[in-house]
Formats: structure tokens, C-alpha cells, sequence
């Protein structure tokens, strides 16, 4: 997992043996604290919230729904809720559907936030039957709120970016060139994920 210490150290051991731009990274920048959130229903909740609008905004959004329909969050009375209600709860006709979409299947036991398939893609597919919940969005739940190792968000731009750099490419590979390249790294894609993002938000070194 790449959830607690001990496992995401133990990973990155592995990824510096293996490449030393990762070693770099690490001897200059020191490890990456775990990154986590809470696996379940709320997470996935306020992802759809905070999707494009900034993190003040997304705060204040949440507390808007929550005020309106609990906390947490009680499914049945979101997905019978009104657009005129969820407009009170500071929702856009678009967010509304996706999170109606999450409370019914969640509610149906199509989707079992608790019992998700082992393989990644699999899981991966459960998850994108949410509406508003693409592949991006399903691997980061995947990695922090299960913590699971080898879970790659390759789409994602600043791991793009920063692996891009950091192995002396030029200019930031595609997403299915940044798969094929991870192939080398499995089954510690997850926390090579963690060290990008750590690398990318670093201050510069003087």
C-alpha cells in the first residue's frame, strides 16, 4: 500500500534501485509523506463537488450539501432531491446528475465501495460507470483512498510533465507513452505516482 509509511519507503526503495532519476529525486528532495483520504461513498461525493472549481470553492460547496442533506451525506434523500433542491445546495444541473448516478448504484449494490474487484482494471471499470467519474478520477480513489501499489494516473499532467523531466525526455510523454515506460517500474507505479508529484511541487533547488 501506498498508504502508510513503511509501504511507500519500501516502494521507492525499490523504484531508486531500479532508476536512478528516482534516486535522485529522493537524495534530493528527501521521501514523500502517504497521501490519503477515506475509502467509501464520501470520497467519491466530494471528488464530483470539487471538480473544476477550486479548493475554497469546493469547501464551500460540500458545506452547502452537507447542510442540506447530512453528514454524512444520507443517499436516499440526495437521489430523490429535486434540481430545484440541489440548487439550493449550491449543485449545477450537471453535478447533480453525477451524484445522483453515485447514489444509485451505490444504493442498488451495482457498485460495492467495500468490496471493489482485486484487479485494478477491474476496479477501474466499477467505478467509471459513476457518471462525471473518469479514469483519472478512479485511479487517484484508487490509490489514496485503497492505497493500492500499483495503481499509474498516467493521464495525469504533472506526473506527465515531471517524469518527462526527470528522464531527460523531450517534452512530456503522451499518456501511452508514459505506460509503456512504467512497465519497467511495476509493481511500484503507485508510489513512482507519489515521487512525481513530490518532485513536481518541490521548491527549486538552489
Amino acid at each position: 500500500m501506498v498508504r502508510t509509511v513503511k509501504s511507500l519507503h519500501a516502494s521507492l526503495d525499490a523504484l531508486a534501485e531500479r532508476e536512478a532519476a528516482f534516486a535522485k529525486v529522493i537524495e534530493s528532495h528527501g521521501r514523500p509523506e502517504p497521501r490519503k483520504s477515506e475509502p467509501g461513498v464520501e470520497t467519491l461525493l466530494r471528488t464530483i463537488v470539487g471538480q473544476q472549481v477550486s479548493v475554497a470553492a469546493a469547501r464551500s460547496m460540500w458545506n452547502k450539501l452537507a447542510a442540506k442533506f447530512g453528514q454524512p451525506v444520507e443517499l436516499k434523500t440526495l437521489l430523490a432531491a429535486s434540481d430545484e433542491e440541489m440548487r439550493e445546495a449550491g449543485m449545477s444541473r450537471q453535478k447533480a446528475g453525477y451524484l445522483r448516478s453515485l447514489a444509485g448504484l451505490v444504493l442498488s449494490g451495482e457498485l460495492d465501495l467495500a468490496q471493489l474487484p482485486d484487479d485494478d482494471e477491474e476496479a477501474i471499470n466499477q467505478l467509471t460507470k459513476i457518471k462525471g467519474i473518469g479514469r483519472w478520477s478512479a485511479e487517484i480513489y484508487l490509490l489514496f483512498a485503497e492505497g493500492r501499489h500499483d495503481v499509474w494516473p498516467a493521464g495525469d499532467l504533472a506526473v506527465q510533465i515531471e517524469i518527462g523531466k526527470l528522464l531527460g525526455l523531450e517534452g512530456k510523454p503522451t499518456e501511452k507513452q508514459l505506460r509503456e515506460l512504467a512497465e519497467a517500474w511495476r509493481p511500484h507505479r503507485g508510489a513512482a505516482a507519489v515521487l512525481a508529484w513530490h518532485s513536481y511541487n518541490a521548491p527549486p533547488l538552489d
